[in-house]
């Protein structure tokens, strides 16, 4: 339970672990003891799509500085169907009491709070994805764990190498030279034979950058790493330019080398993509459920579906991947309730101006 003015918000999570709408709720009321009152806005914490989903079974809690944050558990589910990881997204309260997580862009780099009342446009740092289906290429690959999983954006499909020994690598062709600002290693439990910790059990990589794929420079070097790593995030200290990145193994505790996805984030040189046109939103028969579609956009990496109980509360986002189509069943409203729909588009440039909101009727 969480207070904010005079009003009291029971969290709870919605049935579903196991799926990518797993869902934090909230209920209202101005006694802690009852009664309570479905919000009419739920869901509060909705990670459906992106990197990493679902956002349920969280707590929310306020930093040094007094802002609020949301925790939740996203679903990984390959060694156990509950198989989790902890989430953390910006949080809030608006004038009117409505609580909202926000989760959009919620698996991109942002930067840490330095004072009270930084927004969440103001923490994300605008750093894009720019490995999404990337060409790979790498030093061996073991059964059906390809190396074109690592730019796939699924933690639950990954790459094995044949041999977990020093010296196998990673390439990654960006396509064109971008400014690389950061990159995140993420390895997968693979048969791992670990069910502990001890001195063995510590991460050590290489990651080089390159123009032209010949000559090479090392931009990250963890050989010296004492600490185990599992989702190492590596900010460089400064942009590199560069069209290529390689990651080179050095150890891992694991009996096998197995890495789920090798996240390059960064700018490219090119401007904001343009918005999506023919935005139109449908409710169907089952009034939780809406049809949301637009027109496809040559080059865009993925659009961002922001949605909500009024025009200037769209604090709900469904990521998607332009791979994906450009129709989204919604199958997350409230029965009786009215609901708004805006959409965005993001490349590897930056992030389109949001489209005019419409209603979902």
């Amino acid at each position: 339970m969480t207070k904010h003015g005079g009003r009291y918000y029971l969290q709870y999570g919605a049935p579903g672990t196991e799926y990518n709408v797993y869902a934090t709720g909230v209920s209202t009321a101005t006694d802690p003891f009852g009664p309570f009152t479905y919000a009419p806005y739920n869901p509060v914490a909705y990670k459906p799509g992106g990197f990493v989903q679902g956002a349920g079974h969280g707590n929310t809690f306020q930093d040094v500085y007094g802002n609020w944050w949301n925790t939740g558990t996203p679903w990984i589910g390959v060694n156990w169907n509950f198989e989790r990881r902890i989430g953390l997204h910006p949080a809030g309260f608006d004038a009117d009491g409505q609580m909202y997580v926000d989760t959009r862009f919620g698996d991109f780099p942002h930067w840490l709070p330095t004072k009270a009342g930084q927004t969440s446009a103001e923490l994300f740092t605008g750093w894009m994805l720019l490995a999404y289906r990337k060409s790979v290429t790498a030093s061996s690959a073991h059964d059906s764990f390809p190396a074109s999983n690592i730019v796939d954006e699924n933690p639950r499909t990954f790459w094995v190498a044949q041999e977990n020994r020093p010296g196998e690598w990673l390439t990654i062709d960006l396509g064109r030279v971008s400014d690389v600002k950061a990159v995140q290693v993420n390895y997968a439990d693979y048969k791992s034979g670990l069910y502990g910790t001890d001195s063995s059990v510590y991460t050590r990589f290489r990651l080089q950058s390159s123009v032209d794929g010949r000559q090479w420079t090392t931009i990250a070097g963890l050989s010296d790493e004492t600490r185990d790593r599992p989702d190492a995030y590596i900010e460089l200290p400064s942009p590199v330019r560069a069209r290529y990145v390689r990651y080179e193994h050095i150890h891992v505790g694991a009996a096998n080398l197995a890495i789920s996805d090798i996240r390059v984030f960064g700018n490219a040189s090119g401007p904001r993509p343009k918005t999506p046109a023919d935005l139109s939103a449908r409710r169907l028969p089952d009034q939780r459920d809406a049809i949301i579609t637009w027109r496809p956009l040559p080059g865009a990496v993925g659009y961002n579906v922001r949605w909500g109980i009024a025009p200037t509360k769209l604090y709900e986002t469904y990521q998607r991947f332009a791979d994906q189509g450009t129709t989204l069943e919604l199958r997350a409203l409230t029965v009786g309730q009215a609901y708004w729909v805006a959409i965005e588009s993001f490349d590897e440039n930056g992030v389109s101006a949001l489209s005019p909101p419409i209603a979902i009727r």
